[in-house]
């Protein structure tokens, strides 16, 4: 039996997934690339769980990403094609990225925008503006060190 999927990409930086979610076109791709980038040099682990299509389960009262095996070790890059990346099969999910329109982003986000749950799993959001990598990874970089701190 397939499991169910979400339209997502997910990425794990260090031992943190990363779920990204956002319309289709909004940078979702292009966000983990850059992540994944960033990661790699500044000397952090970081690799592709899933690009456009995440398996989402609940274990153990986590969140964890699978890939589709169809998909594997597969991304889409914008104006490039299908690329092959390094990649891992799942990915304990500690973030939630969701892409949204600048417009919609707040400024000071209140308590409840801060948090998104699946599965009945409570976990930190951040909202990112779409297509601003400039801005978008300063504000990942900030969300996952608060993580680690934790």
């Amino acid at each position: 039996m397939t499991q169910p999927t979400v339209h997502a990409t997910a990425v794990v930086i260090g031992e943190t997934g990363v779920l990204i979610r956002g319309a289709s076109g909004a940078g979702k791709t292009s966000l983990a690339f850059a992540l994944v980038e960033a990661a790699r040099r500044n000397g952090t682990y970081a690799a592709f769980v899933a690009d456009d299509r995440v398996a989402l389960s609940r274990v153990n009262g986590r969140v964890v990403a699978h890939c589709p095996e169809t998909i594997a070790g597969l991304a889409e890059r914008r104006g490039r094609g299908i690329e092959r990346v390094d990649h891992v099969p799942a990915a304990v999910i500690r973030l939630v990225a969701d892409i949204v329109e600048p417009e919609a982003m707040p400024r000071l986000p209140e308590i409840e925008e801060e948090g998104a749950e699946i599965d009945g799993v409570k976990l930190p959001r951040q909202a990112i503006p779409s297509r601003q990598t400039a801005v978008s990874l300063p504000l990942l970089g900030a969300a996952l060190s608060e993580m680690n701190k934790i």
